[in-house]
């Protein structure tokens, strides 16, 4: 790969430099006009200095007096070119400037949108801090060349009318600029060519540096409490090593290279000054020429230098593009339809399967996928509660992930009232269904704007409704500031068990027909728990109130009792299906499996009280334990 990068970088640079040209034309040739104007003025100071030097300054030296007109119009020729020339800086760091953030704003939109459009499957196989990275960095780092873009495309021209003047000044002279030029455009390319590799691996090394990271962060809460702190920062200290190794000899490439950039146009204005001498001698040329010439060669030393800023930044930039494009040409979306399902609807939906069957796709192209789901068939009539009960791995967070449309199954359908789920529209399929995880996801933000998300429509009467529904009312209410108190990142300062019943509230507050519930409940207290889903069942009646079909996946005897229907899964197949008293009666797995939950729960219960019991008045105080408050 790094050999291939190598060989084509600067043809793929500059297909990725056209891109960007083809999407922001006018801005592009607002700051290449600027270039432009900047680039004539920089020929024409050279020719304006020469011919002061000649024509007003030599004579002068000569008489032993200055001719005060002849001085006064060389004076206002170079601020009038030097106006022209802070106009053309002006218009080109504007243009370029607003190019390159346009650029990114968008690209950035696109990879999120992309995000958006993908489905679950294709995330999980992708790092978190990888795809943080590809949205930020790589977005960066892929247009980062647009900045001196425009002042190269200006140098470029500046480059032409400068060797046509040096043609029409003096051949000779003309001869070493064709010398010095070419050799800068190939020790430019040479350099790219060189950094290619270099600049791919850092750029990649900077989105593992920033998986670890995220990961690390993510996952502070195991690393704290399993001591792995400093095998995390080794982690972390290694791939960070690494980085830095890349970047320094990214570093040491640029160093010996730039001082020879830097020093060609020198020689070039000394190999002007040994033959102009030469030929000012034979008469061939005045000494306005010659200064001219120098000049020029001097003035050309740094714009000639941003075609080499291009040329250094394409090979990161085409690392950067190219992990974008994995993102922006990655297979898999989950295209809505255009099918609306009646917003004033208030009557439960009825959720069917059909024979679906799904499975997860590999990791690698040539690597097996997982089948997960073959045959699933069932039906959750209007306004009943079905529980999906079944050992791990039986596919019970498949169902509901797929009842939402989190992802869509292989074969088979899924249905909302008839209407197939993959043609809903993405805000109708957010109206009737909700699904609230085992894992609850709580914004570092107000308890108000965590339950509201700013969906239009939801007061604060929603918000308390929604609570009580969820039995958090007594403990929000009991909260420094009610509804106003920020809860912290991931809701640090509320226990497992209040932050799931905050997120059910969420779902709650936009009434969804269809209620999800993938053990949702497992932190909170069992009599609270009995308490929400009677609550959540009896609502269903009551007129004005949430009305919702509910499909929990529930391990707790209390809560599977408390459904109409119970489908008892085993290896992705619905095995049994019926109420919790006839499987318990006829389905011996299913006897098996809710009768040693029920004895894990009583253990933990019985151990929660033994350490609570043993547990010091000074030890407690030092301790966050997570209990249900």
């Amino acid at each position: 790969m790094a050999s291939r990068t190598s060989r084509d970088v600067l043809g793929r640079g500059l297909a990725v430099l056209g891109r960007a040209i083809r999407e922001q034309p006018r801005i592009f040739a607002v700051a290449v006009a600027g270039s432009v104007l900047f680039g004539s003025m920089v020929v024409g100071s050279a020719y304006v200095v020469g011919a002061v030097v000649g024509d007003v300054v030599v004579p002068a030296v000569a008489r032993g007096s200055v001719e005060v007109g002849a001085l006064a119009l060389a004076a206002v020729a170079l601020f009038g070119i030097s106006v022209l020339r802070v106009a053309g800086i002006f218009g080109r760091r504007l243009g370029a400037g607003y190019m390159q953030y346009r650029l990114q704003a968008a690209y950035r939109r696109r990879v999120t949108r992309r995000y958006l459009d993908l489905p679950l499957s294709w995330h999980q196989r992708n790092a978190t801090g990888t795809l943080l990275s590809n949205a930020n960095s790589d977005v960066e780092a892929a247009w980062y060349p647009i900045a001196p873009l425009p002042f190269a495309v200006g140098t470029l021209v500046m480059l032409v009318g400068a060797v046509v003047s040096l043609f029409v000044t003096d051949w000779a002279l003309a001869l070493v600029g064709l010398a010095v030029f070419p050799a800068l455009f190939a020790l430019n390319v040479v350099y790219s060519r060189r950094m290619a590799p270099r600049q791919a691996r850092a750029q990649r090394l900077r989105a593992e540096v920033s998986g670890i990271a995220h990961e690390s962060f993510d996952g502070a809460l195991v690393v704290k409490t399993m001591g792995r702190e400093a095998q995390e920062t080794d982690r972390f200290a290694a791939r960070a090593g690494e980085l830095r190794d890349a970047l320094i000899a990214v570093g040491r490439l640029r160093g010996v290279f730039d001082p020879v950039l830097e020093t060609l146009p020198s020689l070039g204005t000394l190999a002007v000054l040994v033959v102009g001498t030469v030929r000012l001698r034979q008469e061939a040329i005045s000494v306005a020429e010659l200064v001219s010439v120098a000049f020029l060669f001097t003035v050309l030393a740094f714009p000639v230098r941003a075609i080499g800023w291009v040329l250094a930044e394409l090979p990161r930039s085409v690392a950067g593009w190219d992990r974008v494009r994995r993102v922006l040409d990655a297979t898999g979306e989950m295209p809505y339809g255009d099918t609306e399902l009646d917003s004033a609807d208030p009557r439960p939906a009825t959720l069917a399967f059909a024979d679906v069957w799904f499975g997860y796709e590999p990791a690698e192209a040539h690597l097996p996928g997982t089948e997960v789901l073959g045959e699933v068939s069932f039906t959750v009539p209007a306004g009943k509660t079905v529980a999906l009960v079944g050992p791990t791995g039986a596919g019970k967070s498949t169902i509901a992930g797929l009842a939402v449309r989190l992802v869509d199954p292989r074969a088979g359908t899924v249905t909302l009232d008839g209407a197939d789920v993959r043609r809903l529209t993405a805000a109708s399929l957010a109206r009737t269904a909700a699904l609230v995880a085992q894992v609850p996801f709580i914004f570092d933000d107000t308890v108000r704007a965590n339950i509201t998300l700013d969906r239009p429509g939801i007061g604060d009467d929603d918000v308390w409704a929604a609570l009580r529904l969820a039995e958090a009312d007594g403990f929000v209410a009991a909260l420094p500031d009610g509804l106003d108190t920020r809860v912290g990142e991931r809701g640090t300062s509320l226990s497992g068990g209040q932050r799931q019943r905050l997120t059910l509230a969420r779902a709650l507050a936009g009434r969804p027909r269809l209620l999800v519930l993938d053990d949702a409940t497992s932190a909170v207290d069992p009599r609270v728990e009995a308490a929400i889903l009677a609550g959540l069942r009896s609502s269903t009646a009551e007129p004005g109130a949430p009305a919702a079909t509910i499909l929990v996946v529930a391990y707790r005897r209390a809560t599977i009792a408390l459904a109409d229907e119970v489908i008892y899964l085993e290896q992705g197949r619905v095995v049994a299906r019926g109420t919790h008293s006839e499987l318990l009666a006829t389905v011996p797995g299913y006897a098996d499996l809710v009768t040693a939950y029920e004895q894990a729960e009583v253990e933990q219960a019985e151990q929660r009280t033994y350490d609570e019991d043993e547990v010091t008045p000074p030890l407690a105080s030092g301790l966050e334990i997570e209990v249900d408050r």
